[in-house]
């Protein structure tokens, strides 16, 4: 995806990139390839590969949540800054922290955040179940870009999304992993309140936005521990409220 097809592209999910917008988005395109000399970030460095499959990708969490908002954002497993890095380029608006539990990662990130000159912006270096725990009911949104099996993805996040809230799975297919979560949402206290399907555009690749809605508070008994977290529902059976 060349940057005027990029350009174009975004256009028809309502986003209009200004100069600002549009350097910053290449600079961080330099950096992730200067950083991921160093360190393992990500196997997609062609230009075109990264603004389509990361840049582009990011931003269609637009289709089911308005950005413009004044929202307060978690990015769980963040890894190289996809969706937080470009959401903040593109929505300034938003407050967001910056999930992962590698120091190198979280370094890597502080120095893009430092070089883009970003603000509202901070990195917290912890797993998602200890991170959760601490910061129970306090994000309006909560998003995670294929990052492990929405069952798992959501029992060490859910507990941090606001009643009222939201939390958003950015993932590939998932009709198989929808079965095993239903119960595991409805437990948490959420609500699937849209499946949006659709196609990056060029190569057609399937994507999924799973939004799920924060109705009620997450009781303190969740989340457990991540060994009871992954055997469940294998070797867990009594999984109730």
């Amino acid at each position: 995806m060349n940057k005027d097809l990029f350009i174009k592209e975004l256009k028809k999910i309502n986003i209009d990139l200004n100069k600002d917008q549009l350097e910053k988005l290449d600079k961080f395109y330099n950096l992730l390839i200067k950083w991921n000399e160093k360190i393992n970030l990500t196997t997609i460095i062609n230009k075109e590969d990264v603004y389509l499959k990361h840049f582009y990708d990011s931003l269609t969490l637009i289709k089911t949540i308005d950005l413009n908002q004044n929202l307060r954002v978690l990015d769980i497993g963040t890894g190289a800054g996809f969706p937080g890095i470009v959401l903040k380029i593109v929505f300034p608006n938003l407050k967001i922290t910056l999930l992962d539990s590698l120091q190198k990662r979280i370094t890597y990130l502080n120095e893009i955040i430092k070089e883009l000159e970003l603000t509202d912006v901070e990195t917290i270096c912890m797993r998602a179940e200890e991170y959760t725990i601490k910061v129970r009911e306090q994000y309006d949104l909560v998003v995670a870009r294929a990052v492990s099996q929405l069952r798992i993805l959501i029992e060490i996040s859910f507990a941090c999304v606001k009643v009222g809230g939201y939390f958003v799975a950015m993932k590939a297919s998932v009709s198989t992993e929808l079965d095993e979560a239903n119960s595991t949402i409805y437990k948490l206290g959420g609500e699937i309140v849209q499946i949006k399907e659709f196609q990056l555009p060029i190569e057609n690749s399937q994507r999924t936005l799973i939004k799920i809605k924060k109705k009620e508070i997450t009781s303190k008994k969740y989340p457990r521990k991540f060994s009871q977290i992954k055997n469940f529902p294998k070797k867990t059976k009594n999984f109730g409220k």
